[in-house]
C-alpha cells in the first residue's frame, strides 16, 4: 500500500515538474536553464538560490523608496 501511495505521488511529482518547466520554457525572458534544477547539485542549487535572494532584497529596496519591484533584473550566471 506504501509503494502504491508513493508510485502516485512520485508521479504526480514527475508531471507537476514538467508543468512548471514548460512555463519557464514558455515566458518570454525566462532562463531555460532552470529547466532542470532538480538535476543539479546541492552547492549549485544553493549558489542559485542566493542569486535569487539577492534579486529580493533588491526588490524589496526599491519598494521601501517608494518604486517598482517589477522590472526584471538578469540573474548572475
Amino acid at each position: 500500500m506504501v509503494f502504491l501511495i508513493q508510485n502516485t505521488q512520485n508521479r504526480d511529482t514527475e508531471a507537476m515538474q514538467i508543468k512548471l518547466d514548460e512555463l519557464i520554457r514558455s515566458i518570454k525572458g525566462a532562463h531555460n536553464v532552470l529547466l532542470d534544477l532538480e538535476e543539479l547539485e546541492d552547492k549549485e542549487l544553493e549558489r542559485i538560490k542566493a542569486n535569487y535572494e539577492k534579486l529580493a532584497k533588491i526588490a524589496r529596496e526599491e519598494l521601501r523608496k517608494g518604486k517598482s519591484d517589477t522590472e526584471t533584473l538578469e540573474v548572475e550566471q
